[in-house]
């Protein structure tokens, strides 16, 4: 599913599906991005602190330039929502991928 803006409506809304061990590269945005978590446990990442699981309910919201990363955990399928507003600020900001060190940096609590 995607909702793309068009004159009425400033927003972009994706569903985005992580196969197991899948995450997607560090980025920012130039406005928020909401992160609406509905199936699944993910990973979910701002540099400079340490991997957070999220889950089924969970609502991130990442602030603007904000360099982070999300995905899927080893062992399951995660899927969210990605709702970008401003989007005539622009979308995302594609950086390095994430390494699997990172990726496996995971301390579970």
């Amino acid at each position: 599913m995607r909702l793309l803006p068009d004159e009425d409506t400033n927003c972009a809304i994706g569903e985005v599906i992580f196969e197991p061990n899948c995450r997607n590269n560090w980025h920012t945005h130039p406005s928020n991005q909401i992160l609406i978590v509905t199936e699944g446990i993910g990973y979910y990442q701002e540099e400079g602190f340490s991997i957070q699981q999220i889950k089924v309910g969970d609502v991130i919201n990442v602030l603007p330039g904000i360099k982070h990363w999300h995905g899927a955990t080893p062992n399951g399928r995660f899927i969210h929502y990605a709702v970008s507003i401003n989007t005539e600020k622009g979308m995302v900001d594609w950086l390095d991928p994430v390494t699997d060190e990172q990726y496996n940096s995971i301390k579970i609590q």
